[in-house]
């Protein structure tokens, strides 16, 4: 039997960290070693045995997450998942928690909803196994009823023809997961003003998106927005999908744009980056790029075959500049990829492709 994964949870809440640590442990690869109620206690702990991963709330009492944030990465690189309710006015922190080395943002378990915790447990278990898999050095230097893993098919039925190419306007559709905000980051910052119109899902909790899209949005020369029902997809913007929802992309005429959806999570997430590659296949074929960037998992894989499959051309980040490279080695053993590429070479690669 392998290895279990060690957690120590550091939340000054005792029904949170009751919470977690029963979630965890629910895990047969997850042990939860210890819990914390502020970071001097958990400072103790860690003297004792150290995690494999920490589990980090922002506001505690004595010191803040992210000043206990930065001492790990400072005097013992670890990885860190940052859990926070994510309220509006704390957003920003979580940004930061991000830039300091965090490797992820999850939400904290929202007690008293049978079908949201159990769908917080697969996504909160799946991000801390994914991020004991992190290099955090390599990182910095440059993120027991388990329900059915559903396929896109819950959400859109595959196409039975091919996608109308009466259009030779090119759409980029790109999915991401754990390390993907720094990804998409340094994808969004390399676009040109006339860049194709870009569609994106990153596995993120519901009310962290606005923010994110906002963020990059200042830092890009491009328009980024959270999508709403109906946008139009236009050169020059990207549109990020609302978490706990899904994004299709739809077509009408010549014109592109996006139908947001409820629905089961598929291939367990929502937004499931195999539901935005599928409708791209169906409605784009060959005027679409795919792009599969880090993350745990196999979301997209089958949807980026798809892809290949109606025409389109596609890409995945590579190996080396993943922060885990679960998501883009799926669709490549799958064979969906054409192309393998360092993420610093995505953007030039999909410009001169457009």
């Amino acid at each position: 039997m392998s290895k279990k994964i060690k957690v120590l949870i550091v939340d000054d809440s005792s029904i949170v960290r009751q919470a977690l640590s029963e979630l965890l442990s629910s895990d047969p690869e997850i042990e939860v070693i210890g819990t914390a109620g502020d970071p001097f206690i958990a400072a103790k702990k860690m003297e004792e045995e150290l995690p494999d991963v920490i589990t980090l709330d922002v506001e505690m009492p004595r010191m803040d997450g992210l000043t206990f944030l930065q001492k790990i990465m400072d005097q013992q690189p670890l990885p860190v998942v940052i859990c926070s309710t994510l309220a509006a006015e704390g957003t920003e922190t979580t940004f930061k928690a991000l830039e300091y080395g965090a490797v992820e943002i999850i939400t904290k378990p929202k007690l008293g909803t049978k079908q949201f915790f159990e769908e917080s447990r697969i996504r909160i278990c799946d991000t801390v196994k994914a991020a004991s898999k992190v290099n955090v050095k390599r990182r910095t230097a440059w993120s027991n009823n388990i329900q059915p893993k559903l396929t896109a098919d819950a959400v859109i039925a595959k196409a039975t023809n091919k996608a109308m190419v009466e259009t030779t306007e090119k759409v980029i559709v790109v999915g991401a997961s754990t390390g993907g905000t720094e990804a998409l980051r340094v994808f969004l910052e390399s676009m040109p003003l006339d860049s194709p119109g870009i569609v994106i899902v990153q596995h993120m909790p519901e009310n962290f998106t606005s923010a994110f899209a906002k963020r990059l949005d200042s830092m890009c020369r491009i328009s980024v927005k959270e999508a709403v029902e109906g946008d139009s997809v236009i050169r020059g913007r990207a549109l990020i999908a609302r978490g706990n929802h899904h994004m299709l992309l739809k077509r009408s005429g010549a014109r592109y744009y996006v139908e947001i959806k409820e629905g089961p999570l598929v291939s367990r997430h929502r937004p499931s980056v195999d539901v935005l590659f599928r409708s791209a296949a169906r409605y784009a074929g060959k005027n679409a790029i795919g792009v599969i960037m880090t993350g745990m998992g196999d979301d997209g894989a089958k949807g980026m075959f798809e892809l290949k499959e109606a025409g389109a051309l596609t890409i995945a980040q590579d190996e080396k500049s993943c922060v885990v490279f679960g998501m883009p080695n799926e669709a490549i053993k799958l064979g969906g990829v054409d192309k393998v590429l360092p993420l610093q070479n995505i953007a030039g690669y999909v410009i001169n492709h457009s």
